[in-house]
């Protein structure tokens, strides 16, 4: 997701990482100036699951 600036990429990164730790689900990221790249899975299940659909939900809510 590309953010206005360096510091709209990390108010973001806060948000997502609120709702992470309300899931207790964490997301891999990454940020480039003002690019955020979110990558969601269950390592444990080596895959997608349920948890991971719904932290993405919770996500794209934020805008």
């Amino acid at each position: 997701m590309t953010r206005k600036d360096f510091g709209d990429a990390l108010r973001y990164v806060n948000a997502v990482g609120y709702l992470a730790e309300q899931a207790n689900h964490h997301p891999d990221i990454a940020v480039s100036w003002d690019k955020v790249t979110l990558t969601l899975s269950t390592h444990s299940a080596g895959g997608l699951t349920g948890n991971d659909f719904a932290l993405a939900k919770a996500i794209s809510a934020l805008g």
